[in-house]
């Protein structure tokens, strides 16, 4: 076991980059992943019921202890990505299952990924993983909603489906692990430790689902536009939700939270929602999304400790005592 959670960790330390690489590998030899298209919603599924077994109480109590920080961070998530993702559709006069798919990722709840760059930046990480876990609760009823107000012209949307599927997906799985966690207790720790590791191999089967199912459309001229539109998408959600938390006077590891919560989707969720219920087209967004923030994550959160290492580090000269000659 410690050899997978050694294994993890180097993974994660070079996940963005393994990210880039195994894109490539599947637009290079699109067949290596096909078998795996059919059965994105169970590998979503083993993401989610390993997020429900690293929940414990003390992070649902955070959320009815703290509320406010929790509740506002959920709800600039779920209007703030939904919103731009709209008027990015409407600047870049996006159609159809393209235009869909950029509504569905920005519908999505935050991405599992948040609370690793949080961590990384010095952010708060229970505030971050409470927003995490509202907003994915919330899924179910948010992303439907959200869908049928922002893509009903683009697509038409089974809203009904939606939601069931959505149950089914992404409640079902974290309910189980809760329960498991909570039956079993520490006898299930040795699993959790490999966790980090299985679910980075799930994203990265996802993704090359996603490419080998599109492989002749990736690059073609009805997708160019995805590739500014997701990474001006990702990083508007940056900067408003850092605008929002300064709005509303959190500290500054509070901040960095929002910030990520914010800018990063479950985009697994959304190539696996828009292979279902859409078009491999419509996935396209989801599995440019899931490249680049992970990309630009790392990048923010690399920049954020490194201002606070070199703040701490001018704290200690500066209340260091000065030797007598």
């Amino acid at each position: 076991m410690n050899t997978i959670e050694a294994v993890g960790k180097w993974v994660g330390r070079w996940f963005t980059l393994l990210v880039v690489i195994w894109a490539a590998f599947n637009y290079a030899v699109p067949k290596t992943s096909a078998w795996v298209v059919p059965n994105t919603s169970y590998l979503l599924g083993i993401i989610l019921f390993g997020m429900g077994l690293t929940l414990k109480g003390a992070d649902f109590a955070r959320i009815v202890k703290r509320p406010v920080p929790v509740i506002l961070g959920t709800i600039a998530h779920y209007v703030i990505m939904p919103l731009i993702a709209f008027l990015l559709c409407q600047i870049f006069q996006l159609k159809g299952a393209t235009a869909a798919g950029v509504i569905l990722v920005g519908s999505c709840p935050s991405g599992t990924s948040s609370s690793v760059m949080a961590y990384l930046a010095g952010g708060d990480v229970a505030l971050d993983v409470s927003i995490e876990t509202l907003s994915t609760l919330l899924a179910p009823i948010a992303l439907p909603g959200l869908l049928l107000l922002y893509a009903g012209q683009y697509v038409a949307i089974p809203t009904q489906s939606l939601f069931l599927s959505t149950i089914k997906i992404v409640l079902v799985p974290i309910i189980l692990g809760v329960l498991i966690h909570t039956i079993f207790g520490k006898k299930i720790d040795q699993l959790t430790r490999a966790l980090p590791l299985i679910s980075q191999a799930a994203i990265l089967l996802i993704i090359g689902a996603v490419i080998s199912a599109n492989h002749a459309e990736l690059f073609s001229a009805a997708t160019a536009l995805v590739i500014p539109v997701v990474m001006l998408h990702n990083l508007s959600g940056y900067g408003l939700g850092y605008l929002f938390s300064r709005l509303i006077r959190l500290k500054d590891p509070q901040r960095k939270a929002i910030t990520f919560e914010v800018g990063m989707q479950d985009s697994s969720l959304g190539a696996t929602l828009a292979m279902k219920y859409f078009s491999p087209a419509a996935a396209i967004p989801s599995t440019i999304f899931s490249i680049w923030h992970n990309i630009s994550g790392s990048i923010l959160s690399s920049y954020w400790r490194g201002r606070t290492e070199k703040k701490a580090a001018q704290t200690t000269a500066e209340t260091a005592p000065v030797s007598g000659r």
